[in-house]
């Protein structure tokens, strides 16, 4: 997806004087090792985001030497596969690193939303969509009970992140009109080596901002393994090379650090937003209810279609569909039933759809799949959850709760354990934090193999998607160049670890819990 910050006419400047420095060649900026002109921190951190890195095919291309920079970091640190979050799309899946939460707690429930309470509202209208200009919203959306990292920080730096609320002028770079202008030109040609510059040239810069400035908190995300899957393949070749772009960031980080005498200073984590996976299909859904007499709103014509159901769709591969669009409060299933059980029953025909999740409160969720049948997911006042099958076992775990030690259900960690390996891994975490979230829909689908839910005004046709609840998608690679002393285990646990490596204190609340 894309995005444009915006940081006003310092941010402009910036951007400016960093195309002039990313364009010099790397040994300009190993030359001398320039040291920070303040006091350096105890710990310089940085996060890098290979977005859209999936961890087999990450950890194939270490193990081959083709990323001999991140094998090392493995080698001395640590390597694991973790869980992301529903949606695995590109700014919600971001509010892990950035928040400590769920996307559905932290405000942004995907990529595009319905903003049926009214209370986010910037414009005519109740539509958001983060792709375009609309993108400049979502710090503003999140969550103002929790605080950034970036706001953690004490001088802190962004670079291509979608949410930087705790950055000012300069310390968010790739900010400014000229680079977001390049970036929506890149993405609307399809310009996959346009992409590949664009990885180069943010890693140059940042890794001259990270030696020159020595900020305890560097984000840093680069795009091109996710670009280049949406319109390849992830499979491709050209996708290892946005791999290796990522493994000379990390390289280039480490010889600065080791020239400038702060090598033993420096931590780096490498970590992936969402994964991918083949899309052979691409189902209208908006124009799908619409056919079936429905009056329907859906980007890009939000201010058209009537006010029976909206249709916001993510990654391609998952969908939150709101019904009743008059209502300001929130309908909760089984009281939507009588009027719209038959366009559930309509979906669930569909082989685009593999899961339409219906949401019955805040703690539970019934979970419907095509031949597979229902059940009921919900989370108990301990927070423990439990899985009952109705009609069926769509999620395969009836087993695994008929066993008498799930008897009282499973905590949150003992559910990540026994889905792990399935086709939904941490499947109920996941279903409760979107489905009780009070801006997600009233039916959310995810998206059957092969299949996503986007037919038109894509400005390329889509090989690869994300965004719904399989394990391709949810599975991702976590680099630590300082070994983990707990278990990692989600995404969710990278804020509070980095907290922990940065000397803070962790707040109460999160989602995710430290492994250091």
């Amino acid at each position: 997806m894309g995005f444009l910050p915006d940081d006003g006419a310092a941010g402009v400047a910036d951007d400016v004087l960093d195309v002039r420095l990313g364009a010099m060649a790397d040994e300009v900026y190993l030359e001398g090792c320039p040291r920070a002109t303040h006091s350096p921190p105890d710990v310089t951190l940085v996060i890098l985001v290979a977005d859209g890195a999936r961890p087999d095919a990450l950890f194939a291309a270490m193990d081959s030497g083709a990323l001999p920079a991140l094998a090392a970091l493995r080698a001395t640190g640590s390597a694991h596969t973790v869980t992301s979050v529903f949606p695995s799309v590109t700014g919600p899946a971001y509010t892990p690193f950035l928040l400590g939460l769920h996307p559905g707690r932290a405000g942004i429930p995907g990529i595009r939303w319905w903003d049926r309470a009214g209370t986010a509202r910037r414009g005519p209208g109740r539509a958001r969509s983060y792709v375009g200009w609309e993108a400049l919203r979502q710090d503003v959306d999140l969550s103002a009970e929790h605080r950034t990292l970036f706001e953690h920080g004490e001088r802190p730096l962004g670079a291509f992140t979608p949410i930087g609320r705790g950055l000012v002028g300069a310390q968010r770079i790739g900010a400014g009109l000229s680079f977001g202008l390049r970036m929506g030109w890149t993405h609307f040609r399809g310009d996959v080596p346009g992409w590949l510059r664009i990885d180069r040239e943010l890693s140059e810069r940042v890794a001259h901002r990270v030696a020159t400035e020595r900020p305890d908190i560097a984000f840093f995300a680069q795009p091109g393994i996710d670009k280049l899957s949406h319109q390849l393949g992830h499979g491709s070749p050209l996708v290892l090379d946005a791999m290796r772009i990522v493994d000379g960031t990390v390289a280039r980080l480490q010889e600065l650090a080791r020239r400038g005498g702060w090598a033993d200073e420096l931590r780096i984590m490498v970590v992936s937003d969402h994964g991918h996976s083949p899309v052979q299909s691409h189902e209208d859904l908006a124009g799908l209810l619409a056919q079936w007499g429905l009056r329907v709103r859906a980007h890009p014509w939000v201010f058209l279609g009537g006010g029976d159901a909206a249709v916001m769709v993510s990654g391609n591969a998952m969908a939150h569909v709101y019904l009743e669009l008059a209502a300001r409060e929130r309908p909760w299933w089984p009281a939507l039933a009588p009027r719209w059980t038959g366009l559930l029953e309509q979906l669930l025909t569909r082989p685009s759809v593999d899961l339409a999740l219906l949401p019955r409160d805040g703690a539970s969720c019934e979970v419907h799949a095509r031949q597979r049948g229902s059940a009921l997911v919900h989370r108990d006042d301990q927070g423990r959850y439990h899985y009952t099958p109705r009609t069926g076992d769509p999620l395969g775990l009836a087993a695994v709760f008929a066993a008498p030690t799930a008897a009282r259900g499973l905590s949150a960690d003992e559910v990540h354990a026994v889905t792990f390996d399935s086709d939904y891994p941490d499947s109920l975490v996941q279903i409760i934090a979107l489905a009780g979230a009070p801006r997600s829909g009233e039916i959310i689908l995810s998206a059957a193999r092969d299949w996503d839910f986007r037919a038109k005004y894509e400005p390329i046709p889509h090989r690869s998607a994300h965004g719904a609840l399989h394990r391709e998608h949810l599975l991702v690679p976590l680099l630590l160049s300082q070994a983990a002393t707990g278990v990692p285990r989600r995404t969710t646990d990278v804020f509070p670890s980095a907290l922990q490596l940065m000397r803070r204190r962790v707040p109460g609340g999160l989602d995710g819990t430290g492994f250091y």
